[in-house]
């Protein structure tokens, strides 16, 4: 993890190292991938998220630089099957991403199979290696309960972060992230995702206790920054 939750950066290279920039349109082509790897050394963005087709280009395009990639694991349903997410983990690992946001299985959770959630969990997990993986739980589907539970699972087996949306069930919320933060205490990892547009509003989330924020508005949020400093 980059940094400590509830920290206001005070400076825009601050609040770029807490931000996944995020490229995951299916219409993305290499152009633009080549220009998000670009904006992402240009500011410092902690890691560059995408589709694990692109994890090669990125990884060659980064090579060197503290900007990790990140590939999605799963995405953006979580209804695929246990094995075929732990083979898209293995092999984007393989291809050198450092961090993989995976969607868990969010029906398994809803109905209250949580031995399933948790087996689809840390399988990908097992898969991953020394990789950071973070859980997507999709909290706009969840009740309250479901999103406690969804979340001390994945830190239970082995996560490092759990990570609030895919983008596709509402926007990540100041009251979900401060949830998320209080269930999985001060030693694991929260990001914040989902709508996220706006300076302040990427402040608030932080100091609501996300360590990262998933984003594809990353350069208009450190430019906002840079103009308010």
């Amino acid at each position: 993890m980059s940094a400590r939750p509830g920290i206001r950066p005070s400076a825009a290279r601050d609040l770029a190292g807490r931000i996944d920039h995020t490229l995951l349109d299916a219409a993305a082509t290499a152009l633009d991938i080549e220009r998000l790897c670009s904006e992402a050394l240009e500011h410092g963005f902690a890691a560059v998220c995408v589709n694990p087709i692109w994890v090669p280009r990125c990884v060659a395009r980064l090579d060197r630089s503290e900007v990790a990639v990140c590939s999605v694991v799963g995405f953006p349903l979580g209804a695929h099957l246990t094995e075929v997410k732990a083979v898209e983990a293995r092999r984007a690992v393989e291809q050198g991403a450092r961090e993989l946001d995976m969607v868990g299985l969010i029906g398994a959770l809803v109905a209250g199979d949580l031995a399933a959630f948790e087996l689809d969990v840390a399988a990908v997990i097992a898969a991953a290696g020394e990789a950071t993986v973070k859980v997507i739980l999709e909290v706009g589907r969840l009740e309250r309960e479901q999103k406690i539970a969804g979340a001390r699972i994945a830190i239970g087996a082995g996560a490092a972060f759990v990570k609030t949306s895919t983008g596709s069930s509402g926007g990540a919320s100041v009251e979900d992230v401060r949830l998320l933060r209080e269930t999985v205490g001060p030693a694991a990892g929260v990001k914040a995702s989902g709508g996220i547009r706006g300076c302040a509003q990427a402040r608030s989330l932080l100091d609501a206790g996300a360590n990262r924020l998933g984003t594809s508005a990353g350069v208009a949020i450190v430019r906002e920054a840079a103009a308010a400093s």
